[in-house]
């Protein structure tokens, strides 16, 4: 705000107040978070009240074969029996906080409530810390999916039981795509084609076909970095309509097969993992809905005010401090990681920190490396 008009010390001083005064709050980027999307599910039996660090989640398991008796009248012998398994998975606990300090004096200069701006923030900072939490564990499962030995190409023999083969699909690999690993790579993904989108979304559908064999979801979200999602519109295969799901808007491809969310995140994968070529340096992700499962954690003292009369020459600064919890949890996936003490997003994001547990085709998170 300029200054103008008699410069006295009592105009020029009201003149400061009012610039000071006059606040706006910049706007928060009205990102698609994926926590607040279909992705995330509650799973009733994820108990968040145990009393450790982890809790665990019983499960029966299907039979892996089918034992179907053929009546013979001449036959008197008992009819074949099946035994029903049942296993369990561990899951992890996470307590987070936010502390934020308002000086007192600064109300006095800019006649504006500092708490008042700490409480509106507050849902943002809490929004965006469980966004973090579940991308975080997305990555965490790709990377411990690619350190298995064997690429996904199942082909005739695919089996949902297959434990040496990871649970991700590497475009630049021998097999279906035809590629010859590790030198192949601008056969299949040359960036300077005119065709590098459509051969691109072509290759994320071809994928999919791979990963769940004759089971296809009704629909899954494609997360992505923003390159890809560019040169999926400039190979115009993003859908003219779009589909809304709660306060969110979302673009798609393959008539509404895949629901796109573009993240800036960090979208690479460890090339150095066995069974990724070295060629494949981004990953993008087909999620099912339901394949995290979150419920929340009850903390003591959720908000907590703490007023320091002596700080700042007498004026004195006030603090306060937000709490929560959560679980956060790939669907399908043991807890490996160590459990004696509350996780950190880089805990979530570290492959080592997960064990598959569930057959692939109940799996929710389906990793493709590309370049």
């Amino acid at each position: 705000m300029a200054v103008s008009g008699n410069t006295t010390l009592g105009n020029f001083q009201f003149a400061l107040q009012s610039a000071l005064s006059a606040y706006t709050d910049e706007m928060y980027t009205n990102a698609k978070k994926l926590v607040g999307t279909e992705i995330v599910g509650a799973a009733g039996d994820i108990d968040p009240s145990t009393e450790t660090f982890i809790g665990q989640s019983r499960f029966f398991k299907p039979y892996s074969t089918q034992t179907v008796n053929v009546v013979d009248h001449t036959n008197s012998a008992d009819g074949q029996k099946q035994s029903y398994t049942s296993d369990f998975l561990t899951y992890i606990k996470t307590v987070r906080t936010h502390g934020a300090q308002e000086v007192n004096i600064q109300r006095v200069i800019s006649q504006m409530d500092g708490l008042a701006k700490i409480a509106r923030d507050f849902a943002e900072v809490k929004a965006q810390d469980e966004d973090d939490a579940l991308v975080s564990v997305i990555k965490g499962v790709a990377a411990s999916e690619a350190a298995v030995a064997g690429l996904n190409d199942f082909g005739a023999d695919y089996s949902a039981n297959q434990a040496t083969t990871g649970f991700n699909v590497d475009v630049n690999a021998a097999g279906a795509f035809g590629a010859t690993p590790g030198t192949d790579r601008t056969l299949i993904m040359d960036q300077s084609s005119s065709m590098y989108g459509g051969i691109l979304g072509e290759n994320l559908f071809k994928a999919l076909s791979l990963g769940f064999a004759d089971y296809e979801p009704a629909f899954m979200y494609m997360i992505c970095s923003p390159e890809i999602m560019t040169q999926l519109r400039i190979a115009n295969l993003v859908d003219q309509t779009t589909v809304t799901e709660g306060n969110i808007e979302f673009n798609t491809i393959f008539s509404g097969k895949f629901r796109l969310l573009s993240t800036r995140t960090n979208m690479g994968n460890n090339s150095a993992a066995a069974g990724v070529e070295a060629a494949s340096t981004k990953t993008t992700f087909l999620v099912k809905p339901g394949a995290i499962n979150m419920a929340a954690l009850s903390v003591p003292t959720p908000t907590e005010i703490f007023r320091d009369a002596n700080k700042y020459g007498g004026s004195g600064a006030t603090d306060i401090f937000y709490r929560w919890g959560y679980v956060m949890h790939p669907m399908g996936y043991n807890w490996a990681g160590a459990t004696n003490a509350f996780v950190s997003n880089a805990d979530l994001a570290t492959g080592a920190s997960y064990e598959r547990k569930f057959d692939m085709l109940n799996l929710g998170i389906l990793p493709i490396f590309h370049s």
